[in-house]
């Protein structure tokens, strides 16, 4: 599509640090709205969302470059070329949720209560985000017929040229809007603290599962090739999520 959204002499603009810089915005900016009918101040909602950008974006840069080392062995500042696209959610999301825990912990805030308020936001952001992964055309789809194929043209795109393949990162986009309003009507009617971020780590994984068998990068290896890299971390964070889920659940109606 259009990796570059602008470019003025030999400053460039890319359209997929543009997007990511919204969605993070919108997820700030929703989460402040979300937070404020329970006494959170828009500063802590704020100084939450610095120390999950650091550390998601470290957390997940990380993990895309150790599944992508042999492109980038021959040239190691590459890995520093964010803009470039390159970015794996569960990377971030898991160095981010253990930043977060920390921050919570030194502010005295309830971690499960926090991230309930978050979590919409959240989703909402990172659909925002993945409309820049469809620009730059990384987390592309593999070769298909179907009518609503895209094919990317441009020579800086990251995607394969000239063949029609999944627009991925568009069903990404989708997901990420029905998970957004599916836990907005969770928020309402949620039982317990937790309640809504947990549902939101194990609707995320499923959908994401789904979405990587139509994906057509390299995502590394989890079982036979059958099973990538994020779909094994996913069914596993999906697995503990439940577990707390049923301990947070029987807790709340423990008579003690």
């Amino acid at each position: 599509m259009y990796p570059v959204f602008f470019h003025i002499g030999s400053f460039k603009l890319y359209t997929y640090g543009l997007f990511v810089a919204l969605g993070f915005i919108t997820a700030i900016w929703f989460s402040q709205k979300n937070a404020r009918p329970h006494g959170i101040s828009h500063q802590t909602i704020s100084d939450i969302f610095f120390v999950i950008l650091v550390s998601a974006i470290i957390g997940a840069r990380l993990l895309y470059v150790l599944i992508n080392f042999d492109s980038f062995k021959s040239n190691l500042v590459d890995i520093f070329k964010i803009w470039n696209g390159g970015l794996v959610f569960f990377g971030g999301f898991l160095a981010a949720v253990a930043a977060m825990a920390v921050c919570l912990k030194m502010k005295n805030l309830n971690f499960w209560k926090i991230t309930d308020i978050i979590s919409p936001g959240v989703a909402l952001g990172h659909a925002m985000g993945r409309i820049g992964c469809f620009f730059a055309g990384c987390c592309y789809g593999k070769e298909c017929a179907l009518p609503f194929a895209v094919k990317f043209t441009n020579p800086e795109t990251l995607a394969p040229m000239g063949v029609y393949l999944h627009p991925t990162q568009i069903y990404s986009v989708f997901s990420n809007l029905i998970l957004f309003f599916i836990l907005l009507w969770l928020q309402k009617r949620k039982k317990f603290n937790g309640m809504v971020f947990l549902s939101h780590i194990m609707l995320y994984s499923l959908f994401r599962s789904i979405i990587e068998f139509f994906r057509g990068d390299f995502r590394g290896d989890f079982f036979f090739e059958f099973i990538s890299l994020s779909q094994g971390i996913g069914i596993l964070i999906s697995m503990i999520a439940l577990v707390c889920l049923i301990k947070l659940s029987k807790s709340s109606h423990d008579p003690r």
